[in-house]
């Protein structure tokens, strides 16, 4: 609970937040409970005793909080993709530009490896995912892709632990800025080697 609150108050200083929105979810190993933030709290004011536990249907089992009505989203995810042990979704400033444009990111920088053929555009707005069957059917669109964007809406980012979903949380925001900003030159960018995009991703994660 500790980890998850500094993760929710690190990411909120960074610009990975909207207000109230958003959650994070995160399913022990070997558990099929999860931690995830309650619904109505700022992320940058969460405390460790703050956070709520809810089982594989979504029920609170412990906490002193209503959860958001987008945690199938959460669910769904952890349950069709066994290495998504934490789940992150929100609406950070850059991802949200990107989503109104209903494009990805253009790698234009090495930190940009990190996402290589690891990404996926949902096209359409289909509105708030707040129904189990909902969240199944954009699961199963989305597949294996560690960073999702969702049009007109935000992001879902995934990792096998905490650190390596905030990590990736935190990386695709500046990765979306340097996007947005290069377009804006109206210039190409430069084009990276893929060889070395291929061992930069590698590189990235294992550090």
């Amino acid at each position: 609970e500790q980890a998850l609150a500094v993760a929710f108050r690190h990411l909120a200083g960074l610009g990975f937040s909207e207000n109230m929105a958003g959650h994070i979810t995160w399913q022990l190993d070997g558990q099929t409970d999860m931690l995830v933030n309650p619904w109505g709290l700022w992320w940058q004011e969460l405390t460790a005793s703050d956070i709520c536990v809810v089982d594989e249907a979504a029920r609170v089992v412990r906490g002193r909080w209503d959860v958001t009505p987008a945690i199938h989203i959460h669910t769904e995810l952890h349950r069709l993709h066994p290495d998504a042990r934490v789940v992150i979704h929100n609406h950070p400033y850059y991802v949200s530009v990107l989503a109104a444009l209903g494009v990805l990111p253009e790698l234009v920088h090495q930190t940009g490896a990190l996402f290589l053929d690891d990404m996926f555009l949902v096209p359409d707005y289909d509105g708030e995912i707040d129904e189990p069957w909902r969240a199944t059917e954009l699961v199963k669109q989305i597949g294996s892709a560690h960073m999702v964007l969702l049009a007109n809406h935000g992001t879902i980012i995934t990792g096998r632990n905490i650190a390596e979903a905030v990590y990736r949380a935190a990386s695709i925001e500046r990765v979306c800025k340097l996007a947005y900003d290069v377009m804006l030159t109206g210039r190409t960018p430069s084009q990276m080697n893929r060889g070395d995009m291929v061992g930069m991703k590698a590189s990235l994660i294992e550090r």
